[in-house]
């Protein structure tokens, strides 16, 4: 079964498309690339590690949707923030977002391709024909 592409290239701020698909699905597994805190023009929202991190949770759940998936079908996650003295508050939003669910994490400090507090990308699991996952109410 080959890689499928998932959405369009995005945007950035100097309006060129960036040489990557914003998810892909290989068989039942779906791949999302590193999300930063940009909205729809690509400029970096204001705000601090709290804000920058609620938008990348906003483009990695779109981006999750691209193929029927949701926070609930994650399995790993990967995360960079330029600084460490942010995970305090990066891990209240983190866990705000994925409640009881817990997938496996790795976070690192790392200094960012662009002037952003966080970057996070998922690999969710997901077989196709998958009824859609709902939390319960």
């Amino acid at each position: 079964m080959p890689v499928e592409t998932l959405g369009q290239s995005p945007v950035a701020s100097d309006r060129l498309a960036r040489p990557l698909s914003p998810a892909t699905r290989a068989g039942d597994f779906v791949f999302v690339s590193g999300q930063v805190p940009t909205d729809d023009q690509g400029q970096v929202i204001v705000g601090g590690i709290e804000a920058q991190t609620r938008q990348v949770f906003q483009r990695v759940k779109d981006a999750l949707a691209l193929a029927d998936c949701t926070l609930d079908d994650v399995a790993k996650v990967s995360v960079w923030l330029a600084d460490a003295r942010d995970f305090g508050s990066f891990n209240r939003v983190y866990m705000e977002c994925f409640g009881d669910h817990r997938p496996a994490r790795s976070t690192v400090e790392s200094r960012l391709m662009i002037d952003a507090k966080v970057e996070i990308d998922v690999t969710a699991y997901k077989p196709r024909g998958e009824a859609c996952s709902a939390k319960k109410v």
